[in-house]
């Protein structure tokens, strides 16, 4: 991974502001979230807040970056049934710790396995912290053909293809219970700014105005039809 103590994680703090997104994200792992969970790369907690709202009788959150601090700050004073845990480090190095304490049967990396520059090895730390028959959930970015100065800026080490993350998955041991593309709308305006344009940047207006227009649309048409492509991908593992 890049330096933790400067990992930007969950795609910049701009994403903070795609709550439709990250509802979106988490209806299509709700069915495999059980009831020990661990979110990976939790940043400023805001996926966390979702996932507490299920209830899990654990949460173990992990984040190596600074955000930790923003992290303790917004977890510190939530009331909830959950037995909470905050670990300052990466997941390879937390998974001892948390077995300790109760071996998962969920681990969730949402937009967080591409800043991981040995993903293989992570992923086979996921597959020996899981309890048996347990699921790690993965939300990444597709595609390298859309690979530009942003994702550099926020430390990508890469954006996959289906068949690598399907294989990696497979080489750490998992099976795969789905894989499928994402978001096939955000494939062409990501093209444009981040390709042609070569921004570097991420701006909330923007992530707001995606979120309330075009999400709304797209996720009641994309798990009806499906698409062939898309600029994310989503895929379910499991542990036999």
């Amino acid at each position: 991974m890049n330096d933790p103590t400067v990992y930007i994680g969950k795609d910049l703090e701009a994403m903070s502001f795609a709550v439709n997104y990250h509802r979106w994200i988490l209806d299509e792992l709700k069915p495999f979230i059980g009831d020990h969970v661990v979110e990976v790369g939790a940043g400023i907690g805001s996926f966390t807040e979702l996932l507490l709202e299920l209830e899990p009788q654990s949460l173990a959150l992990v984040e190596p970056s600074e955000m930790f601090y923003s992290l303790e700050v917004n977890t510190a004073e939530r009331e909830s049934k959950t037995d909470l845990s905050l670990y300052h480090s990466v997941f390879t190095e937390a998974a001892g710790a948390i077995v300790a304490k109760q071996r998962p049967d969920t681990i969730i990396y949402v937009n967080v396995l591409e800043h991981i520059e040995d993903d293989e090895n992570e992923l086979k730390a996921v597959f020996d912290t899981l309890a048996d028959g347990g699921h790690c959930l993965i939300f990444v970015p597709a595609l390298m053909s859309l690979y530009g100065e942003f994702d550099r800026k926020v430390g990508h080490f890469r954006r996959y293809s289906k068949r690598e993350l399907e294989e990696k998955c497979r080489a750490a041991g998992f099976n795969i219970v789905r894989s499928f593309f994402f978001d096939i709308a955000g494939v062409l305006p990501w093209y444009m700014k981040y390709r042609v344009l070569n921004s570097d940047g991420l701006g909330s207006q923007a992530v707001t105005a995606y979120d309330n227009l075009v999400v709304p649309i797209m996720r009641r048409i994309e798990p009806i039809t499906g698409v062939p492509v898309g600029k994310n991908l989503l895929a379910i593992i499991r542990k036999a």
